[in-house]
């Protein structure tokens, strides 16, 4: 007998079942600190509790996404540590900040399954809840996997492929409490830009380059204790490289979109998502973005933009998809979201 953990293999899920994930995380300051260790943050209500109470709020909560990473985290054991690749995300919002001595808990339910044409592995889909210690959901999402079959003479599962939003609209999106952009202080934020200066269809090249090193990703990966095995272990891959967590690049891009977008305070919501290629250490990822659509919300001050954030390595800022269809081999993610930002 043996008393170590496998993990889950394509055969092991079943639609409906609900993983209760392991290890609970209290967060604090240091989680901040690490954060803005790790990325080019520099967006004012999650840098400053001054600006952040002058904006409606207690204080400065967590970055949205390192909050999203330690939900997300909590999840791999049990949902990705024999994945292949990480497909996609749909439906996810922000629903309650998370505060500096939360604890946060995740739960996973799934709620598609689909083998692959090789027999070798299938598609996971599954809706991850993240709480806190008042059992509070404070995030909510769906992703979905490609995941290792163990026994490739298994049964494939019958197919059930969730029906998901293309978006969510404006009316999905849930504001903080108290959020008041009424008074906001464009000078300490860094730039003047507001809602309505921006136009649906407009291009944003963020400028700026980071080139991602091994040690820095490495670290990133095992603070928000993703333990899937193609970010540690290069045996993993044919090429035996390890694999770029693909948060890392998602928060990455976002704190480059800063030079253009620093107004763009708060993730409300994530439409889409998806790691178009690979990224691997040495590779150096800059950032553009193009504004999809615009709404108001029921929020003094607060405006709503629809962002489509895409990370390269390569190719000039617009250029996303070839004549095939396919994205170009410079992309690293594409990902549309909603962001709050005053009008």
């Amino acid at each position: 007998m043996t008393k170590t953990n496998a993990g889950r293999f394509f055969e092991d899920y079943t639609i409906g079942q609900v993983i209760e994930h392991a290890v609970p995380r209290t967060v604090g300051q240091g989680e901040r600190a690490l954060y803005h260790a790790l990325y080019p943050a520099r967006h004012a209500l999650y840098s400053s509790d001054a600006f952040a109470q002058s904006c409606g709020l207690a204080a400065s909560p967590l970055d949205d996404l390192a909050a999203f990473h330690v939900v997300f985290g909590k999840t791999v054991p049990d949902v990705s540590l024999n994945a292949r690749a990480n497909l996609g995300y749909a439906e996810g919002r922000w629903i309650k900040p998370v505060w500096p001595g939360d604890t946060l808990r995740s739960t996973s339910e799934v709620i598609g399954l689909k083998q692959n044409s090789n027999g070798k592995t299938g598609v996971v889909w599954v809706r991850t809840r993240g709480y806190n210690q008042k059992d509070e959901c404070v995030l909510d999402y769906v992703r979905w996997v490609m995941v290792k079959k163990r026994d490739l003479e298994a049964k494939a599962p019958e197919t059930v492929v969730p029906d998901l939003k293309s978006a969510l609209d404006v009316s999905d999106l849930v504001i903080p409490e108290g959020l008041d952009f009424t008074n906001y202080d464009f000078t300490l934020a860094g730039e003047p830009h507001r809602w309505g200066d921006y136009e649906v269809g407009e291009v944003i090249d963020h400028v700026d380059g980071v080139t991602v090193e091994e040690a820095e990703h490495m670290m990133a990966t095992r603070l928000w204790q993703n333990t899937s095995k193609v970010h540690f272990d290069g045996t993993q891959r044919e090429d035996g490289k390890r694999l770029i967590y693909g948060g890392h690049v998602i928060s990455m891009a976002r704190t480059l979109s800063f030079n253009g977008l620093a107004n763009a305070q708060m993730i409300a919501g994530l439409n889409a998502g998806a790691h178009a290629n690979p990224c691997f250490s040495g590779d150096t990822i800059r950032a553009w973005t193009e504004v999809l659509d615009k709404a108001e919300t029921g929020a003094p001050g607060v405006g709503a933009l629809r962002l489509r954030l895409v990370a390269t390595k390569s190719g000039e800022a617009g250029q996303l998809k070839g004549d095939d269809g396919k994205y170009l081999p410079g992309v690293l993610l594409d990902l549309d979201y909603w962001a709050l930002i005053p009008v």
